[in-house]
């Protein structure tokens, strides 16, 4: 197999690859000089041995979650790949909801361990048959999945250590904001410098400060 270095000689490994996938590959586009797969999820462990054997995609370099909230299969985990013998990469997509788990490929690509622990940390897609599919970046007790769209900006709980208790405490999220009336300008408004007079530069709140004749305090 010949490897391209056009995007016309990219679009014809695509279609090969497609074709000789037994419809593990759905489908492709060409983009920024790299190939894009679709592929069907209950068969990505199949699909990515044939890119590692086959194609000669022998690294995973990252695996991610993309959330769109307005589909029924919310989620597209997206694998990426790196050919070392031939200097090209290349990216999977898969749909996945929120109850129907994604194939593991830690057989495959062990690499894949802890970046779908990551994706079940903040998105909460399943991978079935990983070997330790827990929360990796998310304290212990955590609830919802960070990267969500739908989660809010300021969590669910927020973590204090508790003097009297000694010990670290979960509580909702409070938001108070107090109303403070500031008596000096504020720096966004911009301060008022004088150079080039022998004054060194004024800064808001300077003006309360006594001064000398000369204007240095």
């Amino acid at each position: 197999m010949s490897w391209p270095v056009t995007e016309k000689e990219l679009g014809k490994i695509g279609k090969k690859l497609v074709a000789d996938s037994a419809k593990g590959l759905t489908g492709f586009t060409v983009a920024f000089g790299e190939l894009n797969f679709t592929a069907q999820a209950p068969r990505i462990v199949e699909t990515l041995t044939y890119l590692r054997d086959v194609a000669g995609f022998q690294q995973l370099i990252d695996l991610a979650g993309v959330d769109y909230p307005e589909r029924a299969r919310r989620f597209d985990v997206v694998y990426h790949l790196l050919s070392l013998t031939r200097n090209l990469r290349c990216r999977v997509k898969v749909e996945a909801d929120e109850d129907t788990a994604v194939p593991s490929v830690t057989g495959v690509y062990p690499a894949a361990d802890w970046y779908e622990r990551e994706a079940f940390d903040m998105y909460g897609i399943f991978f079935s048959g990983h070997p330790d599919l827990r929360r990796i970046l998310t304290d212990y007790g955590f609830h919802g999945h960070p990267l969500r769209k739908d989660f809010p900006m300021t969590g669910y709980v927020e973590v204090r250590w508790d003097e009297e208790l000694k010990r670290v405490v979960y509580e909702p999220v409070k938001l108070t904001q107090e109303f403070r009336a500031f008596d000096f300008l504020s720096p966004w408004e911009g301060a008022n410098y004088m150079p080039g007079q022998g004054y060194r530069y004024q800064l808001p709140g300077d003006e309360k400060a006594q001064t000398d004749k000369g204007g240095n305090s």
